[in-house]
């Protein structure tokens, strides 16, 4: 990554910032800290980075208030530093309008993957066109089509609707909720069975190995993403 990547490290640990920094100034990153969130905001304003890495649990102000205020005039990439087995904290910090998350304690191959897989989602939100390429995986939304090698799916129509909707967010951890809200709507919204049905059914056609998906991956307790890979070279 080049230098104009500018990262905004939010963590009130001393230690966990030093351990960050170093290790994204190493990949190559320009690097900003704040350890609280007004410090946060402020820089936020100031440095306009590229990607915001927030630990939820910060002096002043709540994680959450935080990733609420950076949504309201912001669509900065936004990774949460959580801690094991709070999934709940997960979903909120997701349903406001956090990105990603990485589980505490974590290592930099992770948090690095984390951060290429959010950046490479907002570059194709701001490119995003009628077609979505993604390793073997080729959406044509204008046509609603759907290949696999070049070998097209046969999907139902609310199988399209669920890879369209984490296509378009591919990188991206969706909760049951928004899933279910967004393809089946509000009053589907709590029918956490009834999508991972759908989910099994979309890994038979979509994956060489269901029970080891390399595409729809399960986050635990919180919903799924669409994993983002590079191309199969021919």
């Amino acid at each position: 990554m080049s230098n104009e990547t500018r990262i905004l490290i939010v963590d009130d640990e001393p230690a966990i910032r030093r351990f960050l920094r170093s290790s994204l100034i190493a990949a190559g990153f320009a690097v900003e800290q704040a350890e609280t969130g007004a410090d946060a905001l402020t820089l936020n304003r100031q440095m306009k980075p590229d990607l915001v890495i927030l630990d939820l649990g910060l002096p002043d102000l709540d994680g959450l208030d935080v990733i609420r205020q950076l949504r309201a005039t912001s669509s900065v990439p936004i990774i949460v530093l959580s801690v094991r087995n709070d999934e709940s904290g997960k979903v909120v910090a997701l349903d406001n309008g956090a990105d990603d998350y990485v589980t505490k304690p974590f290592g930099v191959e992770e948090m690095l993957a984390r951060i290429r897989a959010a950046l490479r989602h907002r570059l194709q939100e701001q490119g995003h066109g009628p077609v979505f390429q993604n390793g073997d995986l080729s959406i044509d939304f204008l046509q609603r089509s759907v290949k696999l090698r070049g070998n097209e799916l046969r999907l139902s129509r609310r199988e399209y609707d669920l890879l369209r909707f984490l296509a378009e967010h591919a990188g991206k951890v969706i909760t049951h909720q928004q899933l279910l809200t967004a393809v089946w709507g509000e009053a589907h919204r709590n029918d956490v069975e009834y999508l991972r049905v759908y989910v099994r059914q979309l890994r038979q056609k979509l994956e060489d190995d269901p029970q080891q998906p390399a595409y729809l991956q399960t986050e635990p307790g919180v919903g799924y993403r669409l994993r983002l890979l590079e191309p199969t070279a021919s």
